[in-house]
């Protein structure tokens, strides 16, 4: 496992760079599915506009006015923070910044660099608006494309999906939040795909209606992004091995030199005994018989890994010693290896990435694209949580997990969406809400 670039270039290139160490494997995979979600969403507007689908909106603007002393000050601010933060985790030699979560909430910092780059900021601005401007301010009109506001989408998807995946991963567990509020609030790790894209979505429905966009035809040409966006920030969790990963697979036992090894249920149910502490914590049971596990031998074509992995040096230290580690952090696997289940979502998440791109031009009904798009992505998740990890509802002797829940109404919905609007014909003049 890779929990931060600095693990990666160690081990792939042999290169020791320190400052990578603040740069999170998760959060670079998460700003790589942003950028691949930016660029599939432009194409498709673009294409959509082509054909008529969308249209652009006429916007004034004034032109030729000097940067306003708001304006400076809000970009020496920006500049200000960056430097004193987050240069300044890169910089610092304190031991405290080893810890970057730690160091960002803190007040240490590097006030030199903050102030020098809080004035290279305002200068830029200064500059810029200084540049363009005129003796006398006109006002002008200027056409704006849906795909123009890309930017602004993928700002709002990002602000309001974070929150969302914050907000239902701590419903999901209220125990671990209830026990440390502020903590699990302000924690980077801890995120519920599905309470980021209801979230979402809702903020980039309002944004749509403000600003005159087709939303039937926005959410078809969003749904391949979305996809492919979460196929690569699964690649995150498992790199990181941010404990996304599924319940045990009994056929195998992590070795005490780090390797996995098939073995019989005997051999399981000792080491599940030797790690009793542990997985009674970890599963929150009172008899170790509650552990979920199943038992699945990789075929001879298949490396066991991909059935059977122990995440070690996983970024958030579960699991128990990994013997002769001498890293600072990150010294922990699990004992039982486990469904590497964000590699599955990855897999499938890129599988029907490719399936929704090939039917993105066939499905010529407003809206039937998005609901294609909720049910292949309900059924996925529905099925992986089969042999996933998470927390239990009761609900009159059932007991699903809040994903199969959201997943099972995405699947009802986008079935009942796409026969509502199968019946409609279709039509190639743009529809604003």
């Amino acid at each position: 496992m890779y929990p931060n670039l600095y693990y990666a270039f160690r081990d792939l290139f042999g290169v020791e760079a320190s400052g990578l160490r603040f740069v999170n494997s998760f959060g670079f995979f998460v700003a790589l599915s942003f950028l691949a979600a930016a660029w599939v969403l432009t194409r498709e507007l673009k294409r959509k506009e082509r054909a008529g689908l969308l249209t652009g909106t006429d916007v004034k603007i004034v032109v030729g006015k000097p940067a306003t002393i708001g304006e400076i000050l809000l970009n020496f601010i920006l500049g200000f923070i960056l430097g004193y933060k987050i240069v300044g985790l890169f910089l610092s030699k304190d031991p405290a910044a080893a810890d970057p979560q730690a160091f960002i909430f803190s007040t240490a910092g590097n006030l030199p660099v903050g102030f020098v780059l809080g004035l290279l900021f305002a200068f830029i601005k200064w500059w810029e608006k200084n540049k363009l401007k005129l003796d006398k301010p006109e006002e002008r009109s200027v056409r704006i494309w849906p795909h123009d506001r890309v930017g602004d989408l993928v700002i709002y998807a990002a602000l309001f999906g974070f929150l969302g995946a914050k907000v239902f991963h701590n419903l999901e567990n209220w125990n671990e939040f209830w026990a440390s509020p502020i903590e699990a609030l302000l924690s980077f790790s801890g995120l519920t795909f599905y309470g980021g894209l209801i979230c979402a979505a809702v903020a980039i429905f309002f944004y749509a209606r403000k600003h005159n966009i087709g939303f039937k035809h926005l959410c078809d040409a969003v749904a391949p992004g979305l996809m492919i966006a979460y196929a690569i920030g699964r690649i995150g969790c498992q790199v990181a091995g941010d404990g996304d990963w599924g319940i045990l697979n009994s056929a195998y036992v992590t070795t005490v030199d780090s390797k996995v090894q098939q073995v019989d249920s005997t051999v399981f149910k000792g080491a599940l005994q030797a790690n009793s502490r542990f997985y009674l914590k970890t599963f929150q049971v009172e008899s170790l018989d509650q552990v979920h596990h199943k038992s699945v031998k990789a075929p001879s074509w298949l490396p066991d890994w991909m059935v059977a992995y122990q995440y070690p040096h996983n970024v958030i230290n579960e699991g128990v010693p990994i013997p002769g580690c001498v890293d600072q952090q990150y010294c922990n696997q699990l004992p039982i290896p486990v469904f590497p289940t964000p590699f599955y979502e990855s897999v499938m998440g890129f599988l029907l990435f490719i399936l929704l791109w090939s039917l993105r031009s066939k499905l010529k009904i407003p809206g039937t694209m998005f609901a294609v798009y909720l049910i292949v992505n309900g059924l996925e998740r529905f099925f992986i949580e089969k042999i996933r990890v998470n927390t239990t509802y009761s609900i009159s002797g059932f007991h699903p997990t809040q994903a199969e829940l959201i997943s099972s109404g995405l699947v009802i919905i986008g079935v009942a969406l796409y026969f509502y609007l199968s019946r409609r014909k279709p039509t190639a003049a743009p529809q604003a809400i």
